[in-house]
Formats: structure tokens, sequence, C-alpha cells
């Protein structure tokens, strides 16, 4: 049963975005929309940084030697987004289509081979999002993907480094339970806002900011003392989660 043919059954229920096929049919599509119907694609930035320090930023390396070597290169110029009507033959109404039109260049050192125009489509149901909208929700993972990818590669637990099952299946859990005690320290924050940023936060940040910090321990002969050596900004999430952490009992 192909995916269109559940359309108009899961349109009565929840909204969706699904990306398409480029195929001959939307690609004839997009090609007959006239020029002002597309509008330059605005990406927000991946990363928004949190100090005013400026980082230099390091030599790329491998697009040096893709061009020493002459080897295929290619590079994204813009992006063009519009949006048409389309019903699926296996449909009884018609839906919104998002497309993305990118021009790719295509080099080799330093002679330029041609422009690639490539299409991507999307089809919603949503119609309270702009174009550029929908097409930053269906580039997002979902909360699900994210935990898999964290899982992955920010806590290692799929990474099966021992001899036998049982001992594979016993790490995989304990790196589990790593994942999920930064989420309940994220849940010990006062403010909502710190505690919905450390929950989405990837492990391997949460460790620079919470667990490496630097510190001093002085053993006495009744008493620990641990000294903090050095001030960073996630100081005050961790004494908050720590004071929600004594007012709870847990400790």
């Amino acid at each position: 049963m192909s995916r269109p043919l559940n359309f108009d059954r899961w349109a009565e229920q929840v909204d969706f975005i699904f990306g398409m096929d480029c195929n001959a049919t939307m690609r004839k599509q997009a090609e007959a929309l006239p020029e002002a119907a597309w509008h330059r694609l605005a990406r927000p930035a991946g990363y928004q940084p949190t100090t005013d320090q400026t980082r230099q930023r390091e030599a790329d390396h491998k697009a040096q030697i893709v061009y020493e070597r002459g080897y295929l290169n290619l590079a994204l110029n813009y992006e063009d987004v519009a949006e048409f009507d389309y019903q699926p033959g296996k449909c009884d109404r018609p839906y919104r289509v998002v497309v993305v039109r990118k021009n790719i260049s295509r080099s080799r050192g330093e002679q330029t081979l041609f422009d690639e125009i490539r299409y991507f489509f999307y089809i919603t149901t949503r119609r309270d999002l702009t174009a550029a909208e929908v097409v930053a929700c269906a580039n997002q993972r979902c909360d699900q993907e994210n935990v898999i990818e964290q899982l992955k590669n920010g806590v290692g637990a799929l990474r099966v480094p021992l001899y036998d099952l049982n001992s594979n299946w016993a790490y995989m859990v304990i790196a589990a339970l790593a994942w999920n005690l930064k989420s309940w320290f994220a849940m010990m924050l006062h403010r909502k806002t710190d505690r919905a940023e450390y929950i989405a936060m990837e492990f391997r940040r949460f460790i620079h900011a919470i667990i490496l910090i630097p510190a001093q321990v002085s053993r006495r002969a009744r008493s620990i003392t641990i000294r903090l050596i050095g001030w960073q900004p996630s100081l005050d999430r961790m004494f908050s989660a720590w004071r929600t952490i004594e007012r709870t009992g847990f400790g």
C-alpha cells in the first residue's frame, strides 16, 4: 500500500510534512512555476555562540585537497523556495507542496563545469507555516531520532566494545542511564527555559558544562571540602539543580 493512499485518512486526524521523490511529474510542475513565484530561502544559522569571543576558523584542508587534485566539487550557490497545490492520484483532495530549488556549481580544480539545478519537494497539510518554515520543520529530526543519535554518538551506548551479549547489554544500559541522568539533572533546574535547554543539550556539551569542572578536593579528619577553582557560566545552573536536590531530600 503506497503512502499517498493514506493521506486523506491521516489528514483527518493529524497534520503532516512528508518529503517526496523528485519524479518527472513533480519536476515538471516545479519547472512550470513562474519566476515570480520563487523566493530566496534564507536558512537560520546552525549555531549561535553564547559568548562575545570570536574564534579563528581553521583552514579547510579537505577543500584544498579536492581543489589541488582536481576532484569533482559541488558547491551550493543559493536556494529558492516556492509552493503549489498538488492532488496525488489516489487522493480526493489537493495538498500543499513546498519545493526547494538548489543551484549547485560543479567544478574540477580551477575549471567550473556548469551549474546544476536540483529540486526537493515536501507535501503537507500545514497552512499556518510559511514555505521557509515548512522546509525548516521538515529538515529537523524528530525527538526520538535525536535520542538515538545521542545514544550512538554522545554516550556511545551502541559501540558494543565487549566480548559477549550480556556484557554489551550491560554496557548499553549503563550508557543509557548516563543520558537519563542528564535529563534528570535538567528537570532539577529552577527555570523552565533552562530545563528545556539542558534536556535538548548534546551529551558532549553537557559533560564540558557540568561534569568537567575544575575543582580541588581536600580531605580532613571527618570532612571533605570541594573548592571550585575556576568559574564558568554553567555553574549557576549546577547550583540551581543542587538546591533543588537538597529541597527534595534526594541527597
